[in-house]
């Protein structure tokens, strides 16, 4: 079945050039089916892949397509390779990605008929590329990938694009994408100079005997694709606008899939990254401010979206740090959860929207509990996933990380432990503002207040399911020996690094006990405050003070905009004005005149009189001759 592997890009290929090609015919409920049922198709071939790769003895499989570069001794192949990683990242990716295109045909059924085609295109363009990147067998074919998620980034943000501010939006991911995508590629072309390949065979069975300043240079190059990829500080202010795209856009790309592409990256380069443990401690510190600084943020947002898109800048601060830690297993762990409980919490907020008319404002909710109780009850479970209560699926991900973190730095995890409770805190204050209390919305929309259908609802509920149960194939050996479903499965992709080995001593196993004890009450502590105050009195007022500070994100986006955007302006306008119009027209427009002139100065020669011509002849006849005898011998 792992030859078949490159029938998952297909199916969704296919879905985007008919779904784009006729979107003008097509009908709405074709569109749907026929984009809906590429990536189910990709599902079903990705889990008879699953099951053949969790058979006892199997060993990686390259898929080799055609030849794609060949020069001089180096040679690119389009290939594609299977093994127990990819194949992880691929039942997230159509799993999640399924439900989330079932979801858009119910949540983007007003959208005109080519327009409803042309997102699903772009949607299902999204997940091939997603494919591409995870499924390829060297740098090149992950980068080729690496660039198509961005770009459909930039499309679905820019869904809208006749609302100026969105476009804008999706401009600035872009661009903030294309600054660490150009760390990536100088560490690809490093690659290419260093180990003479790509391919992630001979590179991790070369690194080993490289220079471990060389390793930490590309490492380095390849952490700030990965920043800009998975939205770490410095390049992580384009995902809370990234909003600006549809909701089920949301759940997809910013939060189940595009942005942990950066993990899986460092996840597959994790012999280089172990192998270089400067880097190591780089991406582990930055993880953890971008953590604790979204978390910091995301307490004063009254934008539903904008509250879960800090949360999942601070959520992938947290596999970051478990990458930076060498718990790799942990991290790959969180993203698989993070997809469930986080793609959950945007579609719920989607159905929210969907419900009060498109009003994102939390303080103008409330009391929506009995109106919408499939919503709320998948919401609410979400929310427990995500603050780390057993038995929900965050609670076993994001333990792996804080115990990987207290052995390598006790400073790692208390600030860890602190950031989950602003997370606990800053959920159900979303929470209760949202579901509880009273309705706070005008007259008109608490009349036109109604459960979503059956193609929102049901997805939520799978989700939902997935996001109870999920943590449970990665069971602590503190509870349970050789429990641990993932990290056995993973087992062989991780082999060669070193890792933080799990507390499994009789000795330790209080101390891990203690260690998950602590972070579940301080989660509870957040959980219960939050609950207990703004069900009763929400925030409805702006904020004051330091949360006024919070509320405006920290300053960061004027703080680039004053040290990056004005001065680049600044510069541009003199350019434009003073190098531009000054200099090079002057010289461009100066060569122009020279030529007129000399043209009209010239012209009077051409007289009409045949003795001027003859006197022409003459002297320039004597010229010749002075050159000829005089010049020339000289």
């Amino acid at each position: 079945m792992s030859n078949l592997v490159y029938l998952v890009p297909l199916f969704p290929l296919i879905g985007f050039l008919i779904n784009g090609l006729l979107r003008k015919s097509l009908s709405k409920s074709l569109t749907g089916i026929i984009g809906s049922g590429v990536i189910l198709a990709s599902f079903v071939v990705s889990l008879l892949i699953f099951f053949e790769v969790r058979k006892e003895g199997f060993t990686p499989v390259i898929v080799n397509l055609f030849d794609f570069i060949h020069v001089g001794n180096l040679s690119i192949p389009f290939a594609f390779q299977v093994d127990q990683l990819s194949v992880v990242f691929l039942l997230i990716i159509t799993g999640v990605g399924f439900l989330i295109h079932v979801y858009s045909t119910a949540y983007m059924h007003e959208e005109e008929g080519q327009h409803f085609a042309r997102y699903f295109s772009y949607l299902n363009l999204f997940v091939f590329s997603m494919l591409l990147l995870v499924l390829g067998a060297n740098y090149i074919i992950m980068f080729i990938g690496w660039e198509g998620v961005g770009l459909c980034s930039y499309l679905l943000i820019g869904y809208w694009f006749k609302n100026i501010d969105y476009g804008n939006a999706a401009k600035k991911a872009f661009i903030m994408n294309r600054i660490g995508d150009l760390g990536f590629l100088i560490a690809v072309f490093w690659m290419v100079s260093q180990f003479g390949s790509v391919s992630f065979s001979q590179v991790f069975a070369k690194a080993p005997n490289t220079s471990t300043a060389v390793l930490t240079g590309i490492t380095l190059l390849l952490f700030v694709g990965a920043t800009g990829k998975s939205a770490q500080i410095p390049l992580y202010t384009w995902l809370p606008d990234a909003m600006a795209g549809p909701t089920p856009v949301s759940a997809l790309i910013h939060a189940a899939t595009m942005v942990t592409a950066g993990i899986y990256m460092i996840a597959r380069s994790n012999i280089l990254y172990s192998l270089s443990p400067v880097t190591q401690t780089v991406v582990a510190i930055t993880g953890l401010a971008t953590a604790a600084l979204a978390a910091t943020i995301a307490i004063k947002q009254n934008d539903i979206k904008k509250v879960l898109a800090y949360s999942t800048v601070s959520q992938l601060g947290y596999m970051f740090l478990g990458l930076g830690v060498g718990a790799y297993t942990g991290a790959v762990f969180h993203v698989m959860t993070h997809a469930f409980f986080k793609a959950l919490l945007f579609l719920g907020a989607g159905s929210v929207i969907h419900a009060i008319h498109n009003e994102q404002d939390i303080r103008k909710m409330g009391g929506l509990k009995k109106y919408l109780p499939v919503t709320h009850i998948t919401f609410l479970l979400a929310c427990f996933a995500i603050a780390g209560i057993p038995p929900f699926s965050g609670f076993f991900s994001k333990d792996e990380i804080l115990a990987a973190a207290y052995e390598k730095n006790h400073i790692y995890y208390i600030v860890g432990v602190a950031v989950a409770l602003l997370t606990a805190f800053y959920m159900f204050r979303l929470y209760a503002m949202t579901f509880q209390g009273k309705f706070r919305g005008t007259t008109e929309q608490e009349h036109h207040l109604h459960e979503s259908p059956s193609a929102i609802t049901i997805p939520l509920i799978i989700l939902a399911i997935l996001s109870v149960i999920a943590g449970f194939v990665g069971i602590p050996e503190v509870f349970m020996k050789d429990s641990h479903a993932l990290g056995n499965f993973l087992a062989p992709v991780f082999a060669g690094s070193v890792s933080v080995k799990p507390i499994d001593t009789t000795a330790d196993t209080q101390l891990e006990l203690t260690l998950m004890a602590i972070s579940v009450a301080v989660a509870a502590i957040g959980m219960i405050y939050a609950w207990a105050r703004f069900s009763k009195k929400p925030e409805l007022g702006e904020a004051h003070g330091f949360g006024k500070i919070l509320a405006n994100k920290w300053y960061v986006d004027e703080l680039y905009d004053t040290i990056i955007v004005r001065p680049l302006n600044g510069l541009a306008k003199f350019l434009n004005n003073v190098v531009e119009k000054s200099i090079i027209d002057w010289m461009v427009n100066g060569v122009g005149k020279a030529v007129q002139y000399g043209s009209r100065q010239i012209r009077l020669l051409q007289s009409g009189q045949v003795g001027g011509y003859v006197l022409l002849m003459v002297i320039s006849i004597v010229i010749l001759f002075i050159v000829e005898l005089f010049l020339k011998k000289g």
